[in-house]
């Protein structure tokens, strides 16, 4: 039987925020997290992305925190008494809106920090005082090192995604964080998987905590019907199209390997008439966030991204990812497809096979235990995708190099394709054609070879009485000071 909402006796401010949200019934993590994490104990959980995990670890805070609710307008009767630590900064804004939204009917404070942004505005809201604070660790190290936070009465840390945190190096970042922590606390540890290094942390940090796992791990959604089509490169953007065109898709996030790859792409995209949007690690925030709210809105149809985006956003009603790289790290495949069929939905995840791709297939294979099947993807013409006639390939080549050609009258750096393209297109230039280096070599005569030619016009030379004609005379030039004579 699905437990409701309804039977967890939440304070009346919280039901309310929950009911205007539309939540009634519970997913599984919610359902086997909240009792527990209500209790004071620590947790660590596992759940497939996309089945409620930041509702199931912050309505139970917000319940247990609202013995410290005040209306007092003090930043000593508001210090941080929740901290939630996330791997990236779309993450960490994503999950501060749903607090906010949480705590709507309560007098709880909260606030978000993270890279990319002005510290000024990060600074004043910390100084007017926080109960929930939700960060990025870098970000937050900083505030630490400046001051503007003080987490010596933290009650609770939410350490969300983990494994993702590990996998950049966050490591030494979360240690030094969880050592200006009170001893007396309670841990919450939310992992896709657990691996040896997130069990090491768990040993570390957390005390005899009560492990919750809704789902095998590694599984995906059952929602989700997944694809492999085999594709070379140059047919990539074609399958795309045609598959958006065939399921009548209007949104999708497709996902890409490199961050200049990303960009291509977009550019490729966007003048196949198809609004896209660019999002990985080397724009600004700003441009991160815009991208972000305008796939939200249904401004941008595509959401070409790099794995920035594949952990943990929560975009409602994205009916379809396409995999235009296949990922090297098979995990990310498995948080990648998790954009969509999410809280129950159905989603199409389409994957984009080429030859060199197999060995990352079958670690695929490895990673969710299923066998996957490649299949050919029909196209409209009858031609061998991959196989292309000589004016068709440099039809290609010409609008590769178009796109690869520098912007804005400077040249683009760090492009290898690039610079293969320049070398071999180089062309030595051709050496002046002068009839006098063309003649063949003639000895001198006996005349030409005895007169030197600093002899040959001695009139040339002025010279004084008493010197040789090979020394010529001291240039005149005007005395600075005159001689003492």
């Amino acid at each position: 039987m699905t437990a409701s909402f309804s039977n967890l006796s939440l304070a009346e401010p919280l039901a309310r925020a929950v009911a205007e949200m539309g939540y009634e019934s519970m997913t599984p993590i919610q359902a086997q997290a909240i009792p527990v994490v209500l209790t004071g104990k620590d947790v660590m959980g596992a759940a497939q992305t996309g089945t409620g995990k930041t509702a199931a670890f912050s309505l139970p805070l917000l319940q247990r925190l609202l013995k410290h609710e005040n209306t007092s307008t003090s930043p000593a009767r508001h210090p941080v008494r929740a901290l939630v630590l996330l791997p990236t900064r779309e993450l960490a804004d994503q999950v501060a809106q749903q607090i906010k939204l949480y705590a709507k009917y309560t007098q709880m404070r909260s606030a978000v920090v993270f890279g990319g942004m002005d510290m000024k505005p990060q600074t004043l809201e910390l100084k007017r005082g926080v109960e929930i604070l939700v960060a990025t660790p870098g970000r937050l190290l900083d505030h630490i090192e400046a001051k503007n936070a003080v987490l010596n009465q933290v009650e609770y840390v939410v350490l969300d995604e983990a494994d993702r945190m590990l996998d950049i190096g966050f490591l030494p970042d979360l240690q030094r964080i969880l050592s200006f922590l009170p001893k007396q606390r309670t841990t919450l540890l939310f992992s896709a998987t657990f691996s040896p290094e997130i069990k090491r942390l768990a040993g570390s940090y957390l005390q005899d905590p009560i492990t919750i796992e809704v789902a095998r791990p590694n599984q995906t959604a059952s929602t989700v019907e997944q694809r492999f089509y085999a594709a070379q490169d140059d047919d990539k953007r074609r399958v795309v199209k045609a598959v958006l065109n065939q399921r009548g898709i209007k949104q999708a996030f497709v996902f890409v390997n490199s961050k200049l790859g990303c960009g291509r792409l977009a550019r490729s995209l966007e003048r196949e008439g198809l609004k896209t949007a660019a999002l990985h690690g080397d724009k600004s925030q700003d441009e991160r966030l815009k991208a972000l709210e305008a796939f939200k809105q249904g401004e941008v149809d595509l959401l070409v991204c790099t794995d920035v985006a594949a952990r943990g956003l929560d975009i409602k009603d994205v009916p379809a990812v396409f995999n235009f790289d296949v990922p090297f790290n098979a995990e990310d495949y498995v948080h990648r497809i998790g954009r969509t069929g999410r809280a129950g939905a159905s989603g199409l995840a389409v994957t984009l096979v080429s030859p060199s791709d197999m060995r990352l297939v079958s670690d695929i294979e490895k990673l969710i235990k299923t066998k996957l099947e490649v299949e050919n993807y029909p196209l409209d013409d009858d031609r061998p995708r991959g196989n292309v006639n000589e004016g068709q390939r440099e039809e290609r080549r010409d609008n590769r190099r178009e796109e690869r050609r520098p912007e804005r009258g400077f040249e683009r750096r760090g492009d290898a394709d690039e610079s293969r393209d320049r070398r071999s297109s180089f062309r030595p230039a051709q050496a002046s054609r002068d009839p006098f280096f063309e003649k063949p070599y003639e000895a001198p005569s006996a005349e030409q070879a005895s007169a030197a030619s600093w002899e040959a016009s001695p009139k040339s030379v002025a010279t004084r009485p008493g010197l040789s004609a090979n020394i010529k005379p001291k240039r005149k030039v005007a005395a600075l000071f005159k001689s003492g004579e």
